[in-house]
């Protein structure tokens, strides 16, 4: 199934779930991490999450994301969804072997990311499958 496909069917799915969310598949490449920020960022200013929330789910999915480039398979899915105070990251590649949290030496340049992903959300995991990776965030209702 090609990406562009994939992100059809996935939308369609999505228009039956909740009016708040989106999906983008993709080809792995670097060059991706960013663009999946920008748009992730765009998406939670205009449902209005707040900024530290925000920030906190943007480099979530900057770590998934460049977690499945470089360790996954094939092409990569990321979907976030809004939905009952809740944001949920979700991104899925081909490689069945899922995503472990790991202790970096001081010395070590990466490792972190899912040490990151786990601090600051309220919930992780992997499916059962292994394919995907998930987080989740509270987001803080605003007051009047």
């Amino acid at each position: 199934m090609s990406a562009a496909t994939a992100v059809a069917m996935v939308a369609a799915e999505l228009v039956h779930q909740t009016a708040l969310g989106f999906a983008v598949a993709f080809t792995p490449d670097k060059a991706r991490v960013g663009r999946m920020r920008r748009i992730t960022a765009a998406h939670l200013r205009l449902w209005r999450v707040p900024g530290p929330t925000a920030e906190n789910i943007v480099l979530a999915v900057s770590e998934l994301v460049a977690n499945a480039i470089e360790h996954g398979c094939g092409d990569i899915e990321l979907t976030v969804l809004y939905s009952c105070g809740e944001v949920r990251v979700e991104v899925t590649d081909g490689n069945p072997a899922p995503a472990k949290l790991t202790v970096a030496d001081d010395e070590d340049v990466s490792g972190r990311g899912l040490f990151l992903v786990a601090v600051l959300a309220q919930d992780w995991g992997v499916s059962a499958d292994g394919r995907s990776t998930w987080c989740v965030f509270g987001v803080p209702t605003r007051r009047s």
